[in-house]
């Protein structure tokens, strides 16, 4: 979270005073985020922060306080006795934000011909994949309220899966039918950052407003929200968010503390800082318990070809799918160092790719296999699997010295920190590390689309069911990382380890028995530590700091500080702008 406002309002040729007075109309909400939206393309998302948790709902949502799985689009449901159908009852008068009706046609559409339609690339679909086959639910209209989904079988996740969210068919089924020149639906170009914000049809409490490349996001309250024509369903005033694009955390905490944010995520280096300014900035920072996301080092195990051409240096390419190396690297790493210097104490180690919210998760405790820091195990490891030390440099069993390129998303002070850390940490074992922080853009097309990089810091987010996490663990999902499938990649070998877990992930959403469920999630625990696709790092306490000015705030690890934005109340602007002017 980064530029400060002042700066990024400079930037732009207007001033200060004029954007403040202008906002200071209307009840709002002000924060930043480190880069622009990727898409207004809900289907096509794979990065976090997005607009879609405003812009949004699904039939069901998630209450991040209690767990429980609640009402959104449809006011009601029914299970069957043998779990395989649901039967949703959507509100009555449901309309998208350019007043036309939301109807069951949307949900069917929505689901049918966009999120299961295998020529549109959406990650949504892996998480509805069911069983041995990936068989998908059938999804059909009753009448204008009602509509039914049927699976084939027992689904755990089967309600939670409904809260993906409803798109608008009178706006974009034209774009799924129509094809471009290479057969592909229009749909897979639609709704870019380019297009203007007022043609983005949204069904949640907040529709885009404007978007200025490269300096802020603006959302307008969406009047045809179904909370805003329910009495009694919201008690919220917020007409406007604001998301200020920023360069880095630092240049945001300077913002926040300048005036210019309403939130700001709180490190763990500006704890001690903002919490002595509480008083006087007349905010107070909120904590979550530890965060849901993680932290991670991993290494391209891709073996594969594009065009005759390696993906990654057949010299690297074998220490990176030697899992002795990997270890090693888990061991030099030292996480201990990171919670103290970088987290200062607020967080723990980490060591698993289940939440710690989650009932799922299994503990050190409970058996899973951790990596604390033994740099003398490390070289065991190594000099055992054949790797051999010249004075205190690393060389494998040919010569080669070992040397690869550790990449992160730059402007994201913990992780260049961190990155920086392993760099001197794997100097202590011999091997050498350039760290090169780049864009997270150009970060995120490496991973997904050229397939070229060798090393990465990275994270992801949480939740609370490990099924919606499938889509890293199934060897063909999209976020498959450290092994990605991709178009146009010739000879990529999945890994024994690789195909159990994504069937225990399988067997893991067709159990319904908690119990078993949690012992099937335990194995898959149990291997990826033992594998090190992943190599788990530090999970960070959720710290957030919150201007006073707000009421109706639950603050949630798993939801943040605005997750129910919908009964959240900010002071009268009038009162508030001898402040901010």
């Amino acid at each position: 979270m980064g530029l400060a406002f002042v700066f990024a309002i400079a930037t732009s040729g207007c001033s200060l005073e004029s954007f403040r007075t202008e906002a200071a109309q209307v009840p709002e909400l002000v924060t930043s985020v480190l880069s622009g939206p990727a898409t207004f393309n809900y289907a096509l998302s794979q990065e976090s922060p997005n607009i879609f948790t405003y812009t949004y709902e699904g039939l069901v949502t998630s209450n991040p306080i209690t767990g429980d799985v609640e009402p959104a689009l449809a006011e009601s449901w029914e299970i069957s006795e043998d779990k395989l159908k649901i039967e949703f009852l959507l509100r009555p008068n449901l309309k998208w934000s350019d007043g036309q009706p939301l109807t069951v046609d949307d949900v069917v559409f929505t689901y049918n011909d966009i999120y299961l339609n295998e020529d549109i690339p959406t990650d949504t679909r892996d998480a509805l994949r069911i069983g041995e086959s990936g068989a998908f639910p059938n999804i059909r209209k009753l009448d204008d309220r009602r509509v039914e989904f049927t699976v084939p079988e027992p689904f755990a996740p089967f309600l939670q899966a409904t809260g993906t969210p409803i798109l608008p068919a009178h706006i974009l089924r034209e774009t799924v039918e129509k094809k471009d020149s290479a057969g592909k639906p229009i749909f897979n170009s639609t709704w870019s950052v380019e297009t203007a914000p007022e043609k983005i049809i949204v069904n949640g409490p907040y529709k885009l407003a404007n978007y200025t490349i490269d300096q802020r996001v603006i959302y307008r309250r969406n009047p045809y929200y179904w909370r805003y024509q329910t009495s009694g369903a919201s008690d919220g005033n917020i007409e406007r968010i604001v998301w200020q694009i920023v360069e880095s955390a630092d240049a945001s905490l300077l913002q926040f503390r300048s005036g210019g944010l309403d939130s700001v995520g709180v490190t763990p280096e500006q704890f001690s800082l903002l919490k002595r300014e509480e008083e006087e900035g007349n905010f107070e920072i909120l904590e979550g318990g530890p965060a849901p996301g993680t932290n991670f080092v991993f290494f391209n195990l891709n073996t594969g070809k594009r065009k005759g051409r390696p993906l990654v240096d057949p010299v690297k390419s074998k220490w990176f799918n030697n899992v002795a190396f990997r270890q090693a690297v888990a061991y030099a790493v030292n996480r201990q160092k990171m919670l103290t210097n970088t987290f200062l104490g607020l967080g723990k180690t980490q060591n698993s790719p289940v939440s710690v919210q989650s009932p799922f998760y299994l503990t050190p405790e409970e058996g899973l296999k951790t990596y604390d820091y033994d740099p003398e195990k490390a070289k065991q490891l190594l000099t055992g699997a054949g790797f051999q030390y010249k004075g205190n440099e690393l060389y494998d069993s040919d010569g080669n010295r070992v040397q690869f390129v550790l990449k992160t998303n730059s402007g994201n002070a913990t992780r260049e920190a961190l990155g920086a850390q392993i760099k001197q940490d794997l100097a202590g074992i011999g091997m050498q590390v350039d760290f090169a922080p780049l864009a997270f853009g150009t970060l995120v097309d490496q991973l997904s689309s050229s397939l070229e990089w060798e090393c990465v810091l990275l994270g992801l987010t949480g939740g609370t069911e490990p099924h919606f996490g499938k889509n890293v663990w199934d060897p063909d999902g999209g976020l498959h990382m450290f092994n990605q499938a991709a178009d146009g990649v010739e000879g990529r070998v999945v890994n024994d380890w690789e195909q159990e877990i994504g069937q225990l992930y399988i067997q893991g959403a067709r159990e319904l028995d908690e119990a078993k469920r949690k012992e099937i999630y335990s194995k898959t625990q149990q291997i990826s530590q033992e594998q090190l696709p992943l190599i788990y790092l530090i999970n960070p306490l959720s710290l957030n700091a919150v201007r006073n000015k707000f009421t109706g705030i639950q603050y949630s690890a798993l939801g943040g500080a605005f997750w129910n934005i919908h009964d959240i109340s900010a002071e009268n602007p009038a009162e508030r702008a001898e402040i901010t002017e």
